[in-house]
């Protein structure tokens, strides 16, 4: 008998990988109440329209690698004294970057934990190869508008990952290294964002006069290092099976902190269950 994909509602009587990414893993961390009702319930959480601006700056610095991709590097990276970090070239590299289907085969980004039975991955933005070690770091691009709060005050500082709710950034490079080591590859823990951080600061306009249907966004562009640890993921993936397996009922929503930690949608159905005076 062939069974179907385990994946989205947990299956108890699927024997197959349950196919879990990075986004749920991340959710499990943040609320475990969240976690219960997606996949144990099917319950899906309120949708966000996604930043298709991101995806956009996504797609042209994949670009800008691919133009040296396997041959040399760019010169962002030379900048930094890393001219012998080279776009990775490797014939599943399209696959690994598509994370709605990470799961489909072994040719895309994902790998199976063997005592869990889940199968664990996601959509890599990019790869590069470390040509004095041989080694691979795993590179993940990010966009930002750093100085929309208060414009008028704003003094153009360079991108960082200080900022508290960052922490789910570091965590992916965790866990991107982690299934990277997993598959077989020679991977350091050292990873790379590259950063561009729209600007506005005494910039007058983006409206081209010589092209009126053309208009252009300025970016300050930096390649942030950053040392990966992976050690907490394979016991996660091994308290993500037991709750999975017994967890019956669906637990209390983690209470929302500052900076975006904790659980936004549980704050919202407790202040209006509030209001309601239920």
């Amino acid at each position: 008998m062939v069974t179907k994909r385990h994946r989205g509602k947990f299956d108890f009587g699927n024997p197959n990988p349950y196919e879990l990414s990075r986004t749920r893993v991340e959710t499990f961390l943040k609320c475990r109440a969240c976690f219960w009702l997606q996949q144990l319930r099917g319950v899906k959480p309120p949708e966000i329209p996604s930043f298709t601006i991101n995806t956009t700056t996504d797609i042209l610095l994949k670009r800008d690698a691919d133009t040296v991709r396997g041959r040399s590097t760019l010169p962002i990276w030379d900048s930094d004294g890393l001219g012998h970090m080279v776009p990775f070239e490797h014939e599943h590299l399209e696959n690994w970057a598509n994370s709605l289907q990470f799961g489909l085969n072994d040719t895309y980004f994902n790998t199976v934990h063997e005592e869990t039975n889940i199968k664990f991955g996601g959509g890599l933005d990019d790869v590069f190869l470390n040509t004095k070690t041989g080694q691979i770091h795993i590179v993940d691009y990010k966009s930002q508008a750093q100085g929309t709060r208060s414009p008028e005050k704003y003094i153009v500082k360079p991108s960082s990952l200080d900022d508290p709710w960052k922490i789910g950034y570091k965590r992916q490079m965790d866990m991107y290294v982690w299934v990277a080591r997993e598959k077989g590859f020679d991977v350091s823990n050292i990873g790379y964002f590259v950063y561009v951080d729209a600007q506005h600061k005494n910039i007058g306009g983006m409206l081209i006069d010589s092209e009126p249907t053309k208009a252009w966004l300025q970016f300050n562009a930096s390649v942030i290092p950053y040392e990966a640890d992976p050690t907490w993921v394979a016991p996660t993936l091994i308290k993500i099976k037991e709750f999975l397996l017994n967890q019956s009922v669906c637990p209390e929503h983690t209470p929302k902190g500052d900076n975006f930690t904790g659980c936004d949608v549980g704050r919202y159905a407790n202040e209006m269950m509030e209001a309601l005076g239920r």
